[in-house]
């Protein structure tokens, strides 16, 4: 059957649902933002695909669909027209020691996922996988399912594969949802993926992040290694070319405006004492975004008529958005 398709916002879950409705569909998306969609938060975010680390904060279901989304990418990523870096060698944990109290208190709370379970790590074995950090640190945690990808990559290459596909674009414009039109004009399917652009008409609310991108020539980690802080874990995730996003703020604000001093210090000093080559990094970019979140942060896909919502991804976007677009499309009969 063809079908003449809307989708409502052109973040992650939106792309993904292009990508997969526009192989047999004929395929409209709009957009609030401009092409490059700065306010997105798929396109602020690290890209993490950590079901085994963020089993410490979310439901058992939820992680087990983080396994089936990470499964779902490298097919995802093959239709695209150029390579979008994915990796899955596992995130590294460590602590300094005078912080191994919330080390042992963050394994305590990891839930076992099928058969993956986190190893224990001496500064010895935290050496071999990471080379670089060789006597910096004597205790840590491996956690070997997870991944994360280059979502600037992937922003980039789904689009240009898009309009390849044909796939008509309506940017700068705000919709108006009333049954199964968009601002008057009838579709056969409406796929709404707004975000936090439905707050009108859903109970989400906004939890900012913030996160620094830098250029660190003199740092060469393998994978996302995450340190236990005080106040939060701060991940390292490296990036291809020696680009790297640090973050983990997780603030419940609506403010969307730019990151706080006391963000960016606590992000930047926490790095170096990881690393001591992030001091001759570069700073690319300090971005501060907002995920849409429901009140028990777990995501919904609603149906109303030939209206299909995907919402409240919160701090799961990459890691559970190919499992909830999966199921929302399975309701196009």
């Amino acid at each position: 059957m063809f079908y003449n398709i809307a989708i409502v916002g052109f973040g992650l879950a939106g792309r993904l649902a292009a990508l997969a409705l526009s192989k047999q569909h004929h395929i409209t998306v709009f957009e609030a933002d401009d092409e490059h969609t700065p306010n997105s938060a798929g396109k602020v975010a690290a890209a993490m695909l950590a079901p085994l680390a963020e089993s410490v904060l979310c439901e058992p279901d939820l992680a087990l669909m983080g396994l089936d989304a990470i499964a779902r990418w490298p097919s995802i990523l093959a239709e695209l027209d150029s390579e979008v870096f994915f990796q899955q060698q596992g995130t590294l944990v460590v602590a300094h020691q005078q912080d191994k109290g919330d080390l042992h208190s963050f394994a305590q709370r990891l839930k076992p996922l099928q058969h993956h379970v986190a190893d224990n790590l001496n500064g010895e074995q935290i050496s071999q996988l990471e080379p670089e950090l060789a006597g910096r640190f004597n205790q840590g945690l491996f956690l070997p399912c997870d991944g994360q990808i280059d979502n600037h990559a992937f922003y980039n290459a789904s689009f240009r594969v898009l309009n390849k596909r044909k796939v008509k674009f309506v940017f700068n414009q705000r919709v108006t949802i009333v049954g199964n039109t968009i601002n008057n004009r009838p579709f056969d399917y409406i796929i709404d993926c707004r975000g936090l652009g439905a707050k009108g008409d859903k109970p989400l609310r906004g939890v900012r992040g913030e996160i620094a991108r830098l250029f660190a020539p003199e740092v060469n980690l393998t994978r996302p290694v995450r340190l236990m802080h005080p106040r939060y874990p701060i991940y390292i995730a490296p990036k291809p070319n020696n680009h790297y996003v640090i973050g983990a703020t997780e603030i419940e604000s609506q403010d969307s405006g730019a990151a706080t001093v006391r963000s960016t210090l606590e992000l930047l000093s926490a790095a170096y004492t990881v690393h001591s080559g992030f001091a001759e990094a570069r700073l690319l970019t300090m971005q501060s975004g907002l995920r849409p979140a429901f009140s028990d942060n777990r995501p919904q896909v609603t149906q109303q008529g030939r209206v299909i919502s995907i919402n409240g991804l919160y701090r799961h976007g990459y890691m559970l958005a190919p499992s909830l677009v999966a199921e929302a499309l399975a309701r196009i009969e």
